[in-house]
């Protein structure tokens, strides 16, 4: 396929406006990919308590081949979902709002305490028991769902605060991957392990040896998702390795060149994976049926362990961390946003919706738990986001965009 021409400055004047990256793109496009998946989720909610039920269920666990349509979703589909996410962290990374380590100090943090106090505080509600098992599912952060709710707010919220969410999201996102490597794979294959590994060494090959084109990576690619489906690694993590290995082509003068094969697959993955993908990983995986549920559900170890794990431990995390750096002078506040603002944000970070559908998933792989997963994340989720939107409501603007350092 051909390519647009790469950015360049003029000789005098302005320089030329840079091609904004996916995730930028996204946000000036008010993240309707979020708005999409809100949807989805409350049509799920419809579907499993209506008439409809037992087809919803039935349809998910129909056998299409050697896996369930529920298992094609999970860990076929969302192959592209981590894939994307791979893209966005290595260009983030390299090239993006987390190039240098100043870059990283905020976010870095902020994700570090929204994912290290959600765990305890869920920890906390499932000490001595076999549900321990799903410390991480109120760790992550759902970036569409976030800034869906942040769009909603418009002005209401500076883009500094829009751009610090996507990077803590992103940083989290890693954290995630991690965690679902080392904790929930099992029944590991050394000789699909092996197979993996070759592959992966190829598509290094192919990177250093100036390979552009996007054709040779992602036939690899399938490869790869094969060998660690069989490997007793979860797929997903095939989405990531291939990621990192996707060529990318920063320069001082000229980041986000188009021209780069990892942004024009990140281009064309994002509306793919925001408006196809991670809708129809909600709509599967949000349905819960609420018909003879008492109020012992909602006490249940598990269900209060990820709600308050969204709900408090991601908001006491995510802002007791960013105003400790602050504190110490490693970090400023994000420009132009308040106190009061940043809070509301934190709050929002306790969206956890699709990792953490997807964290629940993999840690009570049998049916035994799966209402109460759905029913904390729902909860955890719904009251972040209500919360989060309500503080950033009512918070006072900053009237000067400078003073982003203060305490």
């Amino acid at each position: 396929m051909s390519s647009p021409p790469p950015p360049h400055r003029p000789r005098s004047g302005n320089p030329r406006p840079r091609p904004l990256s996916a995730i930028r793109t996204a946000l000036t496009g008010e993240a309707g990919g979020g708005l999409v998946l809100m949807a989805a989720a409350a049509l799920a909610l419809a579907v499993a308590n209506s008439p409809l039920a037992g087809a919803y269920a039935a349809a998910l666990h129909a056998k299409l081949g050697p896996l369930s349509l529920e298992h094609w979703i999970n860990d076929g589909l969302m192959a592209g979902f981590f894939l994307l996410v791979g893209l966005e962290i290595k260009r983030e990374a390299l090239d993006g709002r987390l190039r240098t380590w100043p870059d990283r100090v905020l976010p870095g943090l902020a994700a570090l305490g929204g994912m290290v106090v959600p765990a305890l505080v869920y920890a906390a509600f499932n000490l001595g028991g076999d549900t321990l098992r799903g410390w991480a599912i109120p760790a992550a952060t759902d970036i569409a769902f976030a800034l869906g709710v942040l769009a909603l707010l418009g002005a209401r919220a500076p883009v500094s605060l829009k751009i610090f969410l996507s990077a803590v999201a992103i940083v989290d996102d890693l954290g995630a991957v991690v965690i679902i490597a080392l904790f929930y794979s099992g029944g590991l294959d050394p000789g699909m392990l092996g197979l993996a590994a070759l592959v992966l060494a190829t598509l290094w090959g192919l990177n250093r040896a100036g390979v552009t084109r996007l054709s040779p990576y992602l036939a690899l690619g399938l490869v790869l998702w094969v060998a660690v489906l069989r490997s007793g690694v979860h797929a997903t993590v095939a989405g990531v390795a291939l990621a990192l290995t996707i060529p990318i082509r920063p320069s001082p003068g000229r980041p986000e060149d188009v021209r780069s094969p990892l942004h024009r697959l990140e281009h064309a993955l994002t509306p793919w994976i925001a408006y196809g993908v991670v809708p129809v990983f909600g709509f599967a995986n949000a349905g819960v049926t609420l018909t003879g549920l008492g109020p012992e559900a909602l006490l249940h170890p598990v269900t209060l362990g990820i709600a308050a794990g969204l709900f408090v431990g991601k908001q006491v995390g995510v802002f007791a961390s960013l105003r400790l750096a602050v504190a110490l002078g490693v970090a400023k506040r994000p420009a132009g946003a308040g106190w009061g603002q940043v809070y509301g944000v934190a709050v929002l970070c306790g969206i956890g919706f699709t990792m953490s559908l997807f964290i629940g998933g993999l840690a009570f792989p049998s049916p035994g738990n799966e209402a109460a997963v759905k029913l904390g994340v729902l909860a955890g989720s719904l009251l972040s986001g209500l919360v989060g939107a309500l503080v950033l409501i009512l918070a006072p603007r900053r009237a000067v965009a400078g003073r982003s350092g203060a305490g």
